[in-house]
């Protein structure tokens, strides 16, 4: 199938990032959010990404233009309506995703594709919001998704083997490879991820510094990231949401560490907020 139109609403680390892998294998992108704003950063972003793939050769200077000439940004769903995958990457708030599908699913063609980039919020749950339940499914792009190359994929209960055939050949039209997921909450990677950077935060309230664990983490085990810098760039709030929604569907071994809500209150977000377990201000 030739994808000429994706739709992405929410233009935040996540929703730019998917514009930018998409337009860069050639497909047309609106990437829409409410807030000019938000839109400008988004594209500020893009921009920074396909410059420094171009300082190291990768891309020429003519490719970055054709890139961003791909990509239309919007504050409404007008564009919606010529797409033929609709992904959604707005707040992990499970609500405020079955209201976006809600409107997608009145706006967009009868054959287009709705696709969640949730980490955590099982898709039959946001599927039950609205009537094309067959043409729903997740695809769980990681950060940074230009550098990332895994994609988790998820069908619900209700999700045709046609939209996951589709959704499949997507993700290797973008140069991804596919994991497929059952639909519980977390699927894969948020499940396994987050009971470790939640046992990393408890590791800091038994008394050990943030930079001893992450560095453990790093020189003992190979990881290119420590957890708690992970956290910080992940952000403390998405962080906590999702070891709640997990808490909800497994019970007490997500329970979140009374750090992160500490941190929370505190405003200690991490790199968004300009401190978190580190300071970087």
């Amino acid at each position: 199938m030739i994808y000429k139109n994706i739709f992405i609403q929410g233009a935040g680390i996540m929703g730019a990032g998917i514009a930018q892998v998409s337009a860069q294998a050639g497909m047309n992108v609106t990437l829409m959010d409410l807030s000019a704003e938000l839109i400008k950063k988004a594209i500020d972003s893009i921009e920074r990404n396909l410059l420094r793939s171009m300082e190291k050769g990768r891309i020429t200077l003519q490719d970055k233009a054709d890139i961003l000439s791909r990509i239309k940004l919007s504050t409404d769903t007008e564009g919606a309506k010529e797409a033929e995958i609709a992904i959604e990457a707005v707040f992990e708030d499970v609500e405020l995703k079955k209201k976006v599908f809600n409107e997608l699913d009145k706006i967009c063609p009868s054959h287009t594709i709705l696709a969640s980039n949730t980490s955590s919020i099982p898709i039959g749950f946001i599927a039950s919001s609205i009537a094309r339940k067959e043409k729903i499914i997740g695809l769980h792009f990681m950060n940074p998704v230009p550098v990332m190359r895994g994609v988790e994929i998820i069908r619900a209960r209700t999700t045709s083997d046609e939209t996951f055939n589709i959704a499949m050949d997507f993700i290797r039209k973008l140069g991804k490879e596919a994991v497929e997921a059952v639909d519980y909450a977390g699927f894969i990677c948020s499940r396994i991820l987050d009971a470790m950077l939640n046992e990393a935060v408890r590791c800091v309230m038994d008394g050990n510094r943030p930079e001893e664990v992450d560095k453990a983490m790093k020189v003992c085990t190979n990881f290119p990231m420590g957890p708690l810098e992970l956290i910080d760039l992940a952000g403390a709030d998405i962080v906590l949401h999702g070891l709640e929604i997990m808490e909800e569907e497994f019970g007490d071994r997500y329970h979140p560490a009374p750090l992160l809500r500490q941190l929370i209150r505190s405003g200690h977000l991490g790199k968004k907020a300009g401190k978190g377990f580190y300071n970087y201000t």
